[in-house]
């Protein structure tokens, strides 16, 4: 983290007496908690909500919570697919058992969402390293203990982790270095003298964590993601004691269902919003598939370029319209689950990790339950190496798997897929690539409200940008800013 800036235990401190303020004011000064639960579900388009959250992913059901936790029953959240969670999305496997389709890990100073997850009472385990990985080549096979990391040059990756500390994690376009950091990573990679067999690791590496080659992918942005991280590259980008060291119990998406659990019909589902009119006036109409809704208060708790799916009346300031158009929207991913009767390779002091120099995989774990019971390899794909077809897709993969943990691995279970890309238009990406140049010339305009509308989603998070915990607290920040507007009026 930069000099200067609040710790994290300061942060929270600050949001959660800023969060009392807000409510002890907000209750008795305009009424909050007075519109009744069903009239607050129902939206009655004579009688405005104080508050309206499009998008039931982590953010947005993060912000609803804080809201009635403050007093307020006036607000819905819409959500336009059928389900909640968002970039959050679990496989039942039977019997219990779950793999995470989508966004999965938690680790070091990711403290929203660990907060988040012991007051929904859900438990927390860690990812499976111990053992040795397996490399798969054109010149064969090869086993080596990573112990935790994914052997990443050591000094490549301390470089990286001091040019973070120039690179302000929630506003990257502030850097004292703009000029020399503003280019792609790969420029940058490219005069460091990486070895030729270290190269396909740095690509497997960028596009895995960012959804982009290194050639296309801004340093300026990968550094304040470090920046997030205590600027350790290890900490962002390992497993042990970094960014994918820890999994929940159930899976991410628990953590969405039990929040909409908890708020139960103030949550409507395949409800998109296709239109917002008067975001610059006093009370906002929303028009969904289920009807208008009117609200004093909007949070737009969704990816930016999804904003381009909803028509804005009157149009939005020239700056933010732009932001929304040139964000890259171009990352979906495809992540698939292969499920055996158990952790065959763990018996071979094997950990499931498998790396594939130009393959069909960018990357295979072992994605098995706590205890073991049954095994599952997830995998990161090559999308366009392999068959669209699941069932293509899965003599492809175990053939790999056979190959690197052994023959066991030729007779899965079951077999899951999840390609966000078709899954449903509302992931157009799952993370943000955002190139150089980008920031320059439009990170001004990412965090400002227009009008009544308060922006939120991860993307917008201070630190941790991109991932559940920046989620979380992107959630609990649009709660503040609404209350705080009500209570002025």
């Amino acid at each position: 983290m930069n000099k200067g800036k609040l710790s994290r235990p300061a942060i929270d401190t600050k949001r959660r007496d800023l969060l009392k303020l807000a409510a002890a004011s907000a209750v008795g000064g305009i009424g909050l908690g007075t519109t009744t639960a069903s009239a607050g579900a129902a939206g009655n388009a004579a009688d405005p909500l104080d508050v309206v959250i499009v998008g039931a992913g982590l953010s947005g059901l993060t912000a609803a919570r804080d809201l009635r936790r403050a007093g307020c029953e006036s607000f819905v959240v819409l959500e336009a697919r059928d389900r909640v969670g968002g970039r959050t999305l679990n496989h039942d496997l039977g019997d219990g058992h779950i793999s995470e389709a989508g966004g999965q890990w938690i680790g070091p100073g990711q403290t929203a969402v660990a907060d988040l997850a012991r007051e929904l009472n859900v438990g927390t385990f860690p990812q499976f390293y111990e053992g040795k990985s397996v490399v798969l080549g054109d010149e064969g096979r090869m086993e080596i203990d990573l112990k935790g990391t994914f052997g990443t040059d050591e000094k490549i990756a301390a470089k990286l982790s001091e040019l973070s500390r120039d690179v302000p994690s929630g506003a990257p376009w502030k850097s004292k270095r703009l000029a020399e950091l503003d280019i792609p990573i790969g420029n940058w990679l490219a005069k460091q003298d990486i070895k030729p067999e270290d190269r396909p690791g740095w690509n497997s590496t960028f596009t895995l964590t960012t959804g982009a080659t290194p050639g296309s992918m801004g340093m300026l942005h990968f550094l304040s993601m470090i920046n997030s991280a205590n600027c350790r590259y290890e900490q962002l980008e390992d497993i042990k004691n970094s960014a994918q060291e820890t999994r929940f119990v159930g899976g991410s998406q628990i953590l969405s269902i039990r929040m909409a659990h908890q708020l139960g019909d103030k949550v409507r589902l395949s409800c998109p919003v296709r239109r917002i009119s008067g975001w610059d006036r006093d009370v906002v109409t929303l028009h969904t598939d289920q009807g208008d809704v009117r609200a004093r208060q909007v949070v737009m708790a969704l990816s930016p370029p999804l904003c381009q799916r909803i028509q804005f009346e009157p149009a939005l300031p020239p700056a933010r319209a732009a932001l929304h158009r040139a964000w890259p929207a171009h990352s979906p991913g495809r992540k698939t689950a292969t499920v055996y009767k158990r952790p065959f390779w763990r018996d071979k002091g094997l950990n499931g990790h498998i790396f594939q120099i130009n393959g069909e995989l960018l990357w295979a774990y072992d994605n098995s339950p706590p205890g073991g019971e049954i095994g599952v390899i997830n995998a990161f794909l090559a999308n366009a190496r392999v068959p669209s077809e699941p069932k293509a897709a899965n003599e492809v993969l175990t053939k790999i798997y056979a190959q690197a943990l052994g023959h066991e691995a030729l007779t899965p279970v079951s077999f899951h897929e999840h390609d966000w890309a078709f899954a449903d238009p509302w992931t157009i990406t799952c993370v943000s690539a955002i190139p150089a140049g980008f920031w320059p010339k439009h990170g001004e305009a990412l965090r400002p409200p227009c009008g009544k509308l308060i922006w939120s989603g991860t993307e917008t998070a201070e630190i941790w940008a991109g991932y559940m915990d920046g989620a979380v607290r992107s959630g609990h920040q649009a709660a503040l800013q609404a209350l705080n507007v009500l209570r002025r009026v």
